[in-house]
């Protein structure tokens, strides 16, 4: 579908691109569903908001026409779509039983599945037909390692084609998957896969990241001996890692004795995987997503949204920790080339990723807001560098994207795409606001609500509001919204993490603007979670670090960013009696938090107080001390009754503009 660039106005809101309708014919995935479903269950609909308004009044309806349209195969009774439209407690397609990898295998032609490319320029590439036949292999192996249908199947993998195998084997077999990347410290793996008891673990022991190598066989070590769970090993590379209780086997051995795809039917809602939040109060929680939500979801969002197809070759950078790996792995739903990359995204250059896209020809292109506004300030022109011709569509997501961010976009990289800026989250694998290849393109904001989501702002008083800012809330059932949390019995982590703030509907703690002409603006998360690269940290893994040296007393770290501009993490630390911040403590401290936790956990700056503001009841003040830094008052933030060392607000506030200009750390 050919496309037609409007005059950029100056600032947010101004139209950047328009979509061509001249053709008068149906040109995107999108346009094609609202003429099947015209022609098949006779509903017209004239624009997006009207597909949209029908998608969230009519939930059952639009979800059954989801799972015909894409031909989502469901054995069993289909007939009821949802047992009720209450949150939490909505079970959807309660009679039917499916299998998510049958779905991400259905092609089995010689067209590229896979396409692998490192930071040093080593590529490999799987066809559909090599996909299936791997996936095969390891599954049988895994079923000889003795693992079925519920067993859990935990990770821990780089970005390389051997994770997605794994993957939909472990799915072919009705195991649940888990998956964390490889520069994660020991702690932070088993503080998540603990809590789920693998019985068989899948790992690399080393992965390259700007241009150097990294031994994780210790931290394998270390990860094995703290999940007494596990029953079985296989490692990636040949040699290795032997565990006198273990069976061991190598990738290698997998893949050795043919085998023929066999896909075990399970209950729609029977657990994919388990992700984990980013444990910013108590452990990380974790996540279960089923079979067919996100069968339903990633479809819809893949084809309609981000207008994804057979012919389309789909790259996002993510590391193998970020929900981002799962959607851009649900290209294979909609039969498109996955492009995977491993590495440092500016290795050896700063556009090396816009290399990777002009030679790999990739048709989407999705990064994390901040990867662009890196791009902007360093000047990159990659538009006017490299052949992007090929290029028909551009995503963001992480963080909001900034005007500026917009702009460089279209002057600099491409001016006759559709620029799909996205907010949603692990909880739910999915966008609740996203892209749409039929709207226009307005600068700083998102263009609409997705497909199925009936989100709104919501004042204090659960009032929705209308171009104003508020609570980012969802009123209706998602198919992909989590089954459940891991050992949350009696759901009550469930429901204490997005259904306490208002009743019955689903608060995500983030700050949104919904305008009137159906245009979003994302303000930032609403609570306390860290930001790094469009990667979500948590603060509780810090504090276990920081705190264990003998010298720090206490510590609270703030991620400064706001409203799409780049912010600092600001570690601040309370030193023990007789001890004080030094350069060399500062150097410690940066060395542990990378080496236990990862590189993305290293501090902009470090500062010290004479004490960690805490409420009366012990709570850390993250939310007000960042606050603060944006340049609010502290009584603006905070009851002084409630806060048991106030002085230390007044403190912080005194020194925001020369921790806003400190030095990076370490």
């Amino acid at each position: 579908m050919s496309q037609e660039v409007a005059s950029a106005g100056p600032g947010e809101g101004s139209i950047l691109w328009r979509p061509d309708t001249t053709s008068g014919r149906p040109g995107t995935n999108i346009e094609r569903y609202m003429a099947w479903l015209d022609e098949t269950r006779g509903l017209h609909f004239e624009s997006y908001a009207d597909l949209w308004r029908w998608s969230v009044s009519e939930v059952e309806p639009f979800w059954s026409s989801i799972v015909d349209y894409f031909g989502i195969e469901l054995q069993g009774d289909r007939s009821r779509v949802l047992t009720t439209h209450r949150m939490p407690g909505a079970r959807w397609y309660p009679d039917a039983r499916t299998n998510y990898a049958q779905h991400a295998l259905r092609r089995r032609d010689e067209q590229a599945a896979l396409v692998y490319v490192d930071e040093d320029g080593d590529r490999r590439s799987i066809q559909f037909r090599e996909l299936g036949e791997q996936v095969a292999r390891v599954a049988q192996g895994m079923r000889a390692l003795g693992v079925g249908p519920g067993d859990r199947v935990a990770a821990y993998l780089p970005n390389v084609p051997e994770a997605v195998v794994a993957f939909l084997a472990a799915a072919s077999v009705g195991a649940v998957w888990s998956l964390c990347s490889p520069d994660l410290g020991a702690k932070v793996v088993l503080d998540r896969f603990k809590q789920i008891e693998p019985k068989l673990l899948i790992g690399s022991s080393r992965y390259r990241y700007g241009g150097k190598s990294f031994d994780r066989s210790p931290v394998l070590a270390e990860i094995c001996a703290g999940l007494p769970s596990l029953e079985a090993v296989v490692w990636l590379e040949d040699s290795a890692i032997r565990h006198d209780s273990l069976r061991v086997a190598s990738w290698t051995e997998l893949l050795q004795q043919p085998a023929e795809l066999h896909f075990e039917p399970v209950a729609f809602e029977h657990p994919l995987w388990v992700v984990y939040t980013s444990g910013t109060t108590g452990l990380p929680k974790p996540i279960v997503h089923g079979h067919g939500g996100v069968l339903l979801e990633h479809a819809k969002l893949l084809a309609l949204h981000m207008d994804l197809g057979p012919d389309d070759r789909f790259f996002w950078l993510t590391s193998t920790g970020w929900i981002m790996w799962n959607i851009l792995v649900g290209g294979l739903l909609v039969e498109s080339t996955v492009l995977l990359y491993d590495g440092n995204p500016s290795f050896p250059d700063a556009d090396r990723l816009w290399q990777l896209a002009a030679d790999e020809k990739a048709s989407y292109f999705g990064v994390g807001a901040a990867y662009l506004h890196g791009c902007l300030k360093l000047g990159l022109e990659p538009g006017e560098r490299y052949d992007l011709s090929s290029l028909r569509g551009i995503g963001s997501t992480g963080a909001p994207l900034s005007v500026a961010g917009f702009d460089w976009v279209y002057r600099h990289v491409k001016g006759d795409v559709p620029l799909g800026s996205v907010c949603g989250g692990t909880d739910v694998a999915t966008g609740f606001i996203g892209g749409c290849p039929i709207l226009p393109v307005r600068s700083g904001e998102i263009q609409c609500r997705c497909l199925g989501v009936k989100a709104e702002a919501y004042d204090a008083s659960a009032r929705p509001l209308v171009d104003a800012v508020g609570e980012l809330v969802i009123e209706a059932p998602m198919p992909s919204m989590p089954i459940y949390f891991w050992n949350d019995r009696d759901g009550s982590r469930y429901r204490g993490a997005y259904f306490e703030r208002f009743d019955e509907r689903w608060t995500h703690g983030d700050w949104v603007q919904f305008k009137e002409r159906g245009s979003c603006v994302v303000y930032g998360r609403s609570d306390a979670t860290l930001n790094r690269g469009g990667i979500r940290l948590g603060t509780r893994d810090f504090y276990d670090v920081v705190e264990s040296l003998p010298e720090v007393a206490d510590s609270l770290v703030i991620d400064t960013s706001e409203l799409g501009r780049e912010g600092r993490l600001v570690l601040f630390v309370a030193m023990a009696e007789g001890y004080r911040l030094d350069a060399a403590l500062e150097g410690r401290l940066n060395d542990l938090l990378r080496d236990r936790l990862s590189p993305r956990h290293r501090p902009d700056t470090i500062v010290e107080l004479s004490a960690i503001p805490r409420t009366l009841t012990g709570k850390k003040l993250e939310v007000p001390v960042k606050r603060i830094l944006a340049g609010d008052s502290v009584d603006g933030v905070v009851s002084r009754s409630a806060v048991e060392n106030s002085q230390v607000l007044d403190e912080i506030a005194g020194r925001a503009p020369e921790i806003a200009g400190a030095r990076t750390a370490g």
